[in-house]
């Protein structure tokens, strides 16, 4: 059994300016304030938010 690994994702930038699409992805990943580090399991899933706020975050643990 393959168990996934996790990332470590940071909210570095602001949501104010930006769609509000946006805001709703980084609140499914779980970032409501800048600074704040969440970790979540490496899945097609969440690959596919962090995508869609790629330049708002910063991952590590890829």
């Amino acid at each position: 059994m393959v168990t996934p690994t996790n990332l470590s994702i940071t909210l570095k930038r602001s949501t104010i300016g930006h769609p509000d699409k946006m805001r709703v992805v980084l609140l499914g990943l779980g970032l409501r304030k800048i600074g704040q580090t969440v970790s979540r399991p490496d899945t097609a899933q969440v690959r596919g938010l962090i995508y869609k706020v790629r330049h708002l975050i910063e991952v590590a643990g890829s």
